[in-house]
Formats: C-alpha cells, sequence, structure tokens
C-alpha cells in the first residue's frame, strides 16, 4: 500500500509510533523515525533494516523538524508521508498542575504537529502529492479530568488539521488526523488497576486497543484508499464515548 513511499514518524522510536512505522515498512515504505531518544530511534529503526534511518528530533525545535525532514529527502529522495506522533502527559488537576507541565504539552502536541504540518507541507506542495496524519485523542473530543493540558492540545491538533487540510488540498497534499482511546502502551501500562477497569467499562467492545489497530488506521489515511479524504478525523476507540 506504501510501496517506494517515504514517510516521517515523530516519537517513532516506541510505542504506537514504532507501531507505525513497522506497518509502513511492511508495506514497501521507507521511514525515517524521528524521537527525542534518538538512541532509542536508531535501535528501533535497525529493528525495522534498511529502509528505515533513526533520528534525534525534539518536535519543539523549528530546526530539528527541518532536519528530519531533510533526513527524508536527502536519504531516500522524497517526503509522502508526515506522521505527526510525538506526544507526551503531565496530568494534574487544574488546582495542581503547574504552568510549566501546561505549556510543555501545549509545545509538544500543537506546536509540534504545527512544525511538523508545516515542514512537510512545504515538500509537498513542490511534489504535487503528500500525505500528514495528525495524532489526536479521544481526550481532545471529550475532555478527561487531569488532562486540562492534554485535552487541549489534542482538541487544537483537530483544529490545525482542518484548517491546514483546507490551505494544502488545491495542491494535493492530504492532512487527516485519528483520535485513539485506551490503546495498550507502556503509557497505559502505568495506570492503577481501578482506572484501568473503570476506562474499559465505558468501551462497547469491552477490551483496550493495540497499538497495531492504530497504525493499520494511519496507513489507510497514509495511503491511496483515501485519496478522496482531508480534514477528516477518525476515531479508533472500541466505540468509547460515542
Amino acid at each position: 500500500m506504501l510501496q517506494d513511499k517515504v514517510a516521517v514518524i515523530t516519537g517513532g522510536g516506541k510505542g504506537i509510533g514504532f507501531a507505525i512505522a513497522e506497518n509502513f515498512v511492511a508495506h514497501g515504505a521507507k521511514v525515517v523515525l524521528a524521537d527525542i531518544d534518538g538512541a532509542q530511534a536508531q535501535k528501533a529503526a535497525a529493528e525495522l533494516g534498511r529502509s528505515a534511518l533513526g533520528v534525534t528530533c525534539d518536535v519543539t525545535d523549528q530546526d530539528a523538524v527541518q532536519a528530519a525532514v531533510e533526513a527524508a529527502t536527502g536519504e531516500f529522495g522524497a517526503l509522502d508521508v508526515m506522521v505527526n506522533n510525538a506526544g507526551i502527559t503531565r496530568d494534574a488537576t487544574m488546582r495542581k498542575m503547574t504552568l510549566e507541565d501546561f505549556e510543555a504539552v501545549l509545545d509538544v502536541h500543537v506546536k509540534g504537529a504545527w512544525l511538523g504540518t508545516r515542514a512537510a507541507a512545504a515538500v509537498m506542495r513542490e511534489q504535487g502529492s503528500g500525505s500528514i496524519v495528525n495524532i489526536s485523542s479521544i481526550s481532545g473530543k471529550v475532555g478527561m479530568i487531569g488532562q486540562t493540558n492534554y485535552s487541549a492540545a489534542k482538541a487544537g491538533i483537530v483544529g490545525l488539521t482542518k484548517a491546514a487540510a483546507k490551505e494544502v488540498a488545491h495542491k494535493g497534499v492530504r492532512v487527516n488526523a485519528v483520535q485513539p482511546g485506551l490503546i495498550r502502551t507502556d503509557m497505559t501500562a502505568a495506570l492503577r488497576e481501578d482506572v484501568w477497569q473503570a476506562k474499559l467499562q465505558e468501551i462497547p467492545m469491552q477490551r483496550a486497543g493495540e497499538p497495531s489497530e492504530v497504525a493499520d488506521v494511519v496507513l489507510f489515511l497514509a495511503s491511496g484508499l483515501s485519496s478522496y479524504m482531508t480534514g477528516c478525523v477518525l476515531e479508533i476507540t472500541g466505540g468509547r464515548h460515542l
């Protein structure tokens, strides 16, 4: 589905980002894993073989994001897909949340996705084609207690996606987003058992999702199967918060 296409995936060193990279490579793509943990990015790329390159990238740093895009065009000759996946959490109620933790989450998610979208779109406009996929969250749709920063950031990604989609559609560039729900990752593995069970009770399919299930939807949006879709937000939640 992505034969000979080139993709950059931020936060690609592990978790959902790595699952996306793994899926893309399985479908014929060459990938750049851009992660703030450069050693982890390189280790992950080595697992994927010669079709992958790992680079250090702080998505809040304009030059670092540009360098990741240039790594794709320089090493593999193009940039067909950009996945803005990098993210962090700094959960706390508003009363206890520090301004620094609020700003950090907004910076990584919103500024990071904007920098990635802008840098990728600049290349894709010239090519006359490309797909950008931004990773939002169901938290950006419904809001979660203790996540005023994260919910605001993930909602911001939706607005960014829709506005960017309108700006670049005439140049053949598509911009879409996904909103995962409860996905089995290192981050969710740290949840207390009672919290995990309470979240499961909200899911009609009665189970958590797997990173590979998010990766499959991102693959769909990256590929030609979604050629007439832009500005869309797809929920990957097992029916939670319908």
